[in-house]
């Protein structure tokens, strides 16, 4: 459901994205490590919480990692 698999490793709950549906999977994968790369330079001293928040509430507008990419509605292609 909403692209994301509920499971279990090592007795934790765990959500997994789900491969099946890959564009949804791929454009979820790019936002999750986009994400990942800023909690990872949070974590060793790189950027401030306060830049950290900064960049959450403000994402896609301030991720500088190229992951993320507007996908033109489909009311355009048609």
């Amino acid at each position: 459901m909403y692209g994301l698999k509920i499971g279990e490793i090592d007795g934790e709950i765990c959500l997994r994205l789900d491969k099946s549906d890959y564009s949804t999977y791929t454009s979820m994968f790019d936002m999750f490590h986009a994400w990942q790369e800023q909690a990872a330079r949070l974590e060793q001293g790189e950027i401030s919480k306060e830049e950290y928040n900064q960049w959450r509430y403000k994402y896609p507008e301030l991720d500088t990692s190229k992951h993320w990419a507007k996908v033109p509605s489909q009311a355009v292609s048609e």
